[in-house]
Parts: C-alpha cells; sequence; structure tokens
C-alpha cells in the first residue's frame, strides 16, 4: 500500500499549472451567455407573452398554456443557438446534490423524418422516475412518479450542451421532496408579511424580496493523493492521520498569495461560472492550508441558493481538468480549520431601499430598527429549528471546535448597537410619551448610521451576526445547501413580522398613535430577546456557563438537534405560514436522521477495513523488522551494550503490540455495536444506536492509529500524511 502513497507523491511532483486564457479582458463581455435571461427572453418572445412571464415571476402567477408553448418555443431556439442538444429539468432533492434526467429535443414523425421540438407541457411540469431520491416516508419505495415544476423566477442555462431548466420537486401528492419549493414558500410568505409592515412607514413599497450573499469555503487536493486514501475518496473526510508538525498555527496561508496551480483552477471556475451568469467576485486563500473560499455579489434569495448549488457542481467538474478534487466536507482534516458557508443574509424592497440598512432620515432608521428587532426577536423565538437546520454529520465536527459558531445560537449586534437598544428599553414606557420624549429618541435614532459607520464589527464566534447592512448566519455547513436554513429564516422571520403587525394593529384601534405604538411594542420584543444577544467570545467555556444561565439551549447532538422538526412549535409555526405541512417536516427529520446513521456506518466500515487491512498489518511488519533487529544485537554487542540498545527497541515493541490490539478490539467492538444498531428497525432508536454506540468507537481508533504513525517507518506507513496532503 505505501507503494500508492509514494507514487502519489511523485504524481503530484510532476503536475503542471493548466494554462487558462480569459475570453476576454473584461467580465460584462461574456456575463450570462449562456442564461435565458429577462433580457434575452425579452429578444425571443411577443411583447405579451414577455409580459406574462414577467408578471409571473414578480407575483407567482401561473403562466398562460399557450404563452407556456411560446416561451419553450423560444428556450430551445435559444438553447440550440448555443450548442444545446438536450434539455433537463434540474431540481434540488433532499440529499444536498443536484438532480437532472436528459431528453433530446429531436422527434420522429410519422413518416420517420427527425425534427427538433420542444413544447410547453414539456416545460412546465415533467414526470421523472424518482423512486430512490430521499422522501422520508412520503411515498412508498414502489411508487416512482414524482413531479417537477418549473420555476420561472430562477433563468435556464445552458451547460455541457444540456438546457437546464431550473424547477420544483413534489410527489404525486403534492408534497415537498426538495429544498426549492419550501424556500419559495418562505419568500412568499415573508414578502407578504414585509410589505405590510413597510407600509407603515413608506405606503409605495408593494414588494420585498430576500437577498442571499454565500461564502463558500472549500479544501483542494490533488487526485492522486485523493485516490490514495480511501477514507477520503469513501466519506470525504480523513478518518486518521495524526496532525503535521505545522499546519495553520502562523496564519500564513490565510490571504496569502494564492498558488499559481490553484490560481489557474479558480480563474477557469470562475469564467465558467460568469457565462452562466453566477456573480463570482472574491478569491482568496483561508486559514487553513490548501483552504480557499470564493464569494459572489448578493442576489435574490432563490437565485443566489440555485446559483450556488450549480457553482458547487461546476467546481468539481472543472477540478477534474486541474487533477485536483474539491472538498466540501465541513471538516475534513482533523485539527485544522473546517469549512462552512456563511449565508449573508437581508430584505430589500421594490424601491430601492435595504432594509437591514439605516438611512439618512430618522423614518428611515425607525424602519431599519423595526426590521433588525423583529429579526432578532424571531432568531431568539426559533433558535432550536434554525441549529436544526445547520446540523449534519459533517457539520457536527465543526459547531464549537474553536473555529466556528458554537451550536448555541445568538445574535451579535455590536456593543454600540446593543447600547442603543438598551437605552431604547429603559427610555420607553406603556404610558403616552411626552414631547421631549419623542424628540429624544428621534435624535438617538439619527445617529444609528455613524454608530454602526465606526463601532460595527463581525464577531467570528458569533453564529448569527450583524454587520452593518445585512445578518450573516455562520453555522450553515459547506456541503448543505443554503435552502433549508433559509427556508427557515425567512419563515421565522414573516411569522414575526406578522405577529408585530397584528400587535400594532390592535395598539392603533385602541387609540394610540402608531409610533408610540411601534415604540411600546419594540421595547417589549427588545426585552424579550435580550437573553440572545451576546458581544462576547462565543468559543469560550465561560460563555457556555452563561448560555445555561440564559436558559439558551446547547445542543451538540445531530439526532437530539433533528428531533426540534417534529416540537408542536415548529410544526405550528410553519403549518401556520403554509411553508412546511406536519408531513412535510416528519419527511425532513426521517431523511435527517437516516442520512446521520447510513453516514457514520459508512465512516464505521472504511474505518474497519484500513486499520484491520492496511495499518495493522504495516504495522505488524515493523514490528517483526524491530524484533529482527534485537536478535541481531546480540551477535555484535556486548551483554551489558545489547541490554541498553534493546530496551529501548523493546519498548517500542510494546508500544506498537498495545497499539495494535487496542485497535484490533475496538474494530471488534465496533463492529459489533453496529450490527446491533443494524437490526433496529425503528429508525428513531437506530440512530441514537449509532451516535451513542458505534461513532464514539471512530476516535477512539483514530487516537491509536495516529499513534502509531508517529512510530511506523515513514517508507512503510500505507497513507499520505497530514504534512503530504496538505503541503
Amino acid at each position: 500500500m505505501a507503494k500508492f502513497r509514494f507514487r502519489a507523491l511523485e504524481e503530484l511532483l510532476k503536475r503542471e499549472p493548466v494554462k487558462v486564457e480569459f475570453p476576454s479582458n473584461k467580465v460584462s463581455d461574456y456575463f450570462g451567455i449562456n442564461v435565458f435571461s429577462l433580457e434575452t427572453m425579452q429578444r425571443f418572445l411577443s411583447k405579451d407573452a414577455f409580459k406574462n412571464v414577467k408578471q409571473a415571476i414578480d407575483t407567482g402567477k401561473r403562466i398562460d398554456r399557450t404563452i407556456a408553448d411560446q416561451v419553450a418555443n423560444s428556450m430551445k431556439e435559444w438553447a440550440i443557438s448555443r450548442g444545446a442538444t438536450h434539455y433537463t429539468h434540474w431540481f434540488h432533492p433532499l440529499n444536498d446534490a443536484t438532480a437532472e434526467k436528459h431528453d433530446a429535443f429531436f422527434e420522429i414523425d410519422s413518416n420517420g423524418k427527425s425534427f427538433e421540438a420542444f413544447s410547453g407541457e414539456l416545460l412546465a411540469q415533467q414526470e421523472p422516475d424518482a423512486s430512490s431520491f430521499p422522501h422520508g416516508g412520503i411515498r412508498n419505495t414502489f411508487e416512482a412518479r414524482g413531479y417537477t415544476a418549473w420555476d420561472p423566477s430562477s433563468p435556464a442555462f445552458v451547460i455541457d450542451k444540456t438546457l437546464c431548466i431550473p424547477t420544483i420537486f413534489i410527489s404525486y401528492t403534492g408534497e415537498t421532496l426538495d429544498y426549492k419549493a419550501p424556500l419559495l414558500k418562505s419568500l412568499h410568505v415573508l414578502d407578504k408579511a414585509a410589505v405590510r409592515v413597510c407600509k407603515y412607514f413608506n405606503k409605495d413599497v408593494t414588494k420585498v424580496i430576500s437577498t442571499l450573499g454565500w461564502e463558500q469555503e472549500y479544501f483542494l487536493i490533488d487526485e492522486a493523493l485523493y485516490n490514495a486514501r480511501p477514507d477520503l475518496a469513501l466519506t470525504n473526510r480523513t478518518l486518521m492521520g495524526h496532525s503535521s508538525a505545522k499546519d495553520q498555527q502562523l496564519d500564513d496561508h490565510y490571504f496569502s498569495s494564492i498558488p499559481l496551480r490553484v490560481l489557474e483552477y479558480m480563474k477557469e471556475f470562475e469564467i465558467e461560472a460568469h457565462k452562466l451568469g453566477i456573480p463570482v467576485k472574491t478569491r482568496h486563500n483561508e486559514v487553513a492550508p490548501n483552504q480557499f473560499e470564493c464569494a459572489p455579489i448578493f442576489e435574490e434569495a432563490n437565485l443566489a441558493n440555485d446559483h450556488n448549488q450549480l457553482l458547487m457542481d461546476l467546481m468539481h467538474k472543472v477540478a477534474k481538468r486541474h487533477k485536483f478534487k474539491v472538498l466540501f466536507h465541513e471538516k475534513p482534516y482533523a485539527g485544522i480549520n473546517g469549512s462552512g458557508k456563511h449565508n449573508n443574509w437581508s430584505m430589500a424592497t421594490d424601491t430601492g431601499v435595504n432594509l437591514m440598512k439605516p438611512g439618512k432620515k430618522p423614518e428611515a432608521n425607525f424602519q431599519f430598527l423595526t426590521f433588525l428587532i423583529n429579526t432578532v426577536k424571531a432568531v431568539k423565538d426559533n433558535s432550536d429549528i434554525l441549529r436544526a437546520s445547520i446540523m449534519s454529520a459533517g457539520n457536527q465536527h465543526r459547531l464549537g471546535a474553536n473555529e466556528a459558531p458554537p451550536a448555541i445560537i445568538s445574535v451579535f449586534l455590536g456593543k454600540e448597537l446593543s447600547k442603543m437598544l438598551n437605552e431604547l428599553e429603559e427610555r420607553v414606557s406603556n404610558k403616552k410619551m411626552t414631547a421631549d420624549e419623542k424628540t429624544a429618541l428621534k435624535l438617538d435614532i439619527g445617529k444609528i448610521p455613524e454608530i454602526l459607520l465606526d463601532n460595527t464589527d463581525r464577531n467570528r464566534t458569533s453564529p448569527f451576526a450583524f454587520t452593518g447592512n445585512r445578518f450573516e448566519f455562520r453555522a450553515v455547513g459547506s456541503a448543505g445547501n443554503c435552502g433549508g436554513p433559509m427556508t427557515v429564516l425567512n419563515t421565522a422571520v414573516a411569522d414575526r413580522l406578522t405577529k408585530f403587525a397584528n400587535e400594532l394593529d390592535e395598539l392603533i384601534a385602541k387609540g394610540i398613535k402608531k409610533d408610540e405604538a411601534i415604540f411600546q411594542i419594540l421595547r417589549n420584543y427588545i426585552t424579550d430577546s435580550k437573553s440572545v444577544r451576546f458581544e462576547g467570545n462565543g468559543y469560550s467555556n465561560e460563555w457556555i456557563k452563561e448560555a445555561k444561565g440564559r436558559g439558551l439551549s446547547n445542543i451538540t447532538s445531530p439526532p437530539e438537534a433533528f428531533k426540534e422538526y417534529l416540537s408542536e412549535k415548529t410544526i405550528e409555526l410553519f403549518k401556520q405560514n403554509k411553508v412546511l405541512t406536519k408531513r412535510e417536516l416528519e419527511s425532513r427529520y426521517e431523511i435527517k436522521i437516516e442520512e446521520f446513521a447510513k453516514k457514520i456506518q459508512i465512516e464505521s466500515r472504511v474505518l474497519g477495513d484500513l486499520s484491520m487491512n492496511h495499518i495493522i498489518p504495516t504495522a505488524i511488519d515493523y514490528q517483526k523488522r524491530l524484533i529482527d533487529s534485537v536478535n541481531g544485537l546480540k551477535n555484535i554487542f556486548s551483554e551489558e551494550e545489547y541490554q541498553e540498545l534493546s530496551a529501548r527497541r523493546k519498548d517500542v515493541i510494546r508500544k506498537i503490540a498495545h497499539h495494535t490490539t487496542s485497535i484490533s478490539k475496538k474494530v471488534q467492538a465496533m463492529t459489533g455495536e453496529r450490527k446491533k444498531a443494524n437490526k433496529i428497525s425503528d429508525y428513531v432508536k437506530k440512530v441514537d444506536a449509532y451516535y451513542a454506540n458505534v461513532s464514539p468507537f471512530l476516535e477512539d481508533i483514530r487516537y491509536h492509529i495516529d499513534k502509531l504513525e508517529l512510530i511506523v517507518d515513514n517508507e512503510l506507513w500505507p497513507l499520505p500524511k497530514y504534512r503530504e496532503l496538505l503541503f
């Protein structure tokens, strides 16, 4: 096995950067050329047809069938002009990947003559064979029927000679089986609730969109090294490996000069991304060795999520040409930083106002405070389901590991803004405000922009941090679909805004003036949500104790965190806002726990195989060499010299025996626990058994393997080491 390790290292030394040429010096010359954008659509459609599609995008109304035929034909002609031969409904099943089934445009008439065709019926809806996608018990395995339906709000695009049409994915009974459908519903309910609140400040607002700017972290590894590590190839993380003497402790990789080979890779996937209308703008080295990040310009949340999923797939494809493998796993290497996907979230009106950014006038800042405080209150009231939405087998290794936000959901606002909210809480009473009090409040509110400009900073330890004009949900995992946590956040904020508006209408009906009523409600929200606001170090043990005193939950067990999908509170939240039904929430829970158990099962099997078939034989081989060496010393040295020299080698032999015996026993015990868990038919009990009885062995076995790595001759060690993988 060691020969594969050294062969991989030899291949790595021979690698040369794949030179990439830009199509033009200006990205604007080719940006979006492979996208059937509104601008492109307008050139192909009649005025009435375009107006109908635009209205459907803006309002969510159904597109007329005759219009759909016209759109389909135009889409086909455009796609063929871009080299497309096939089309597919592109969707996001509940497995954190994208799915597609390709069909050719060509048809054959009764005379055997071929022609290209694509109808509105095929555009609007299709029925893929989808029985093997995760469904959480919504349908029987033998029932393959599932429907994909066109999402006109996300433009179609051409990639690899295929026209890709973004769609939702639902069951025969109409229940959602994907990330997009609930996300769209949450965006609709947020739009409705936010517009209602905006109208208290500006009656011209008719639409509010949720914006998202994701930051995608990832690792790169040479494909030869990747293939020489079965654990990476099968689980996307290293199940063993002693830390390198040098890793990230000097912070010399962070924001440093990008290696040439990596830069050429980045250039190519950025070019392809820009052709697909993905506005990737930022690239840099991250903290850990061979870790990088890219980020786009903010977009409407549904489109941004589509673009993130598309880019991840694109990055994998481009990596092959550069002999790289991309690792999106949240924790591929122990002991160094893992990867997240920071979701920068805000809301914007059709009047051009970012609701999370203060304005120049007190009225605008009053509106800003209203949306800010409602958001904080929404996070406080729904922290458990927010945590559940970002928890996974991979992300559990990252959360709270002194490199990422903890499993305690808290909100960072910055000291000055928090101070202002505290003063607002103290000053506002439930009684009628005097003219002086109103004036003082307005003066303070007018100072918000300069407060944020000078005093608002990021807090990397906060899972939900305000950064001046948006909230940054930092706890999202690198490999996950943004649609899950964004659906929860949008729904939670929409629900809170609706309740705020209801309370406000009640107070106004009682004769309380609007401004006073708003201040009274916001004061109560500030008080109610005070426990979730935290400005300090979220990595510290002190915060864990303090959070417990505040009544904040700290659930680090994924199976336990997932149970929030079944709570009455969560079911009521999604049911009232018509985003997810109880059955759909139950299906998400089943999918989450089943996926978690299967991933632990796979990691357990892989680690057992590598331990017994690679690590132990290698260690025993080295042990035999040491034994032969000890015996050979007798023929050369005196008895006194022999005793001194052999004692050291015998100590190493004993250590090898201890570690190999421990590994063997623990693998046997782990296998036994896995077999017991596999016999459990109840999946809730099965996942608990995997988490409690199987997963602890992964770290226990790793400990002994990593000790052996420091003992066994380097030339014999079968797997590439961390110093080789990372440098």
